[in-house]
């Protein structure tokens, strides 16, 4: 499977306990959607493989438990810890029109309503602090915040993203 082609949910934590288990922290929205998890893909060496479970239950804090088959011992699942999980795109769950992933918005517009049209989005910047929107601005990288107030709209027609960038954004990136 090509990374390209997926989504991260989480990675593995930890083992738990004895038997083979392991603590997946979950990167997701809302991790019920997840809970009937029959296979994902683990990166390991830079490669996705696919990983067969036996079973797989949500814990408290967008956490689960995992059981992969033919990992019985803690020796066995030591060597899945730090391994990120994802799934294949077409697996992610229906959204709502008002509604987009991410990864969805590279290729739109950006649209700010003081500077008028910026350019393409390139890249989606996924931090732990931070969201950003990475496009190209008169020869220079320009990273937006994507957070309400700035970002303003989503138009999934026609390809746009509307913000409001605070004053002195786009003067930091000009500068020499």
């Amino acid at each position: 499977m090509n990374i390209d082609n997926c989504y991260q949910i989480g990675y593995i934590s930890k083992v738990h306990g004895l038997h083979g288990e392991v603590t997946v922290v979950l990167d997701v929205d809302d991790p019920s959607q997840y809970e009937d998890l029959e296979h994902v893909f683990l990166e390991q060496k830079s490669r996705l493989a696919p990983y067969f479970l036996e079973h797989f239950v949500l814990q408290p804090g967008n956490k689960a438990l995992a059981k992969f088959e033919e990992y019985e011992t803690v020796n066995d699942a030591s060597t899945l810890v730090g391994a990120v999980v994802y799934l294949p795109l077409n697996a992610l769950p229906t959204l709502e029109d008002h509604q987009y992933y991410f990864h969805d918005l590279i290729g739109f517009t950006v649209e700010d309503q003081n500077h008028g049209e910026l350019g393409e989005i390139k890249i989606i910047y996924d931090l732990q602090t931070q969201d950003l929107i990475g496009l190209d601005y008169k020869g220079k990288e320009v990273l937006i915040p994507i957070q309400d107030g700035i970002i303003t709209k989503v138009d999934k027609t026609a390809k746009k993203v509307f913000c409001h960038l605070p004053e002195g954004l786009l003067d930091i990136y000009l500068e020499d």
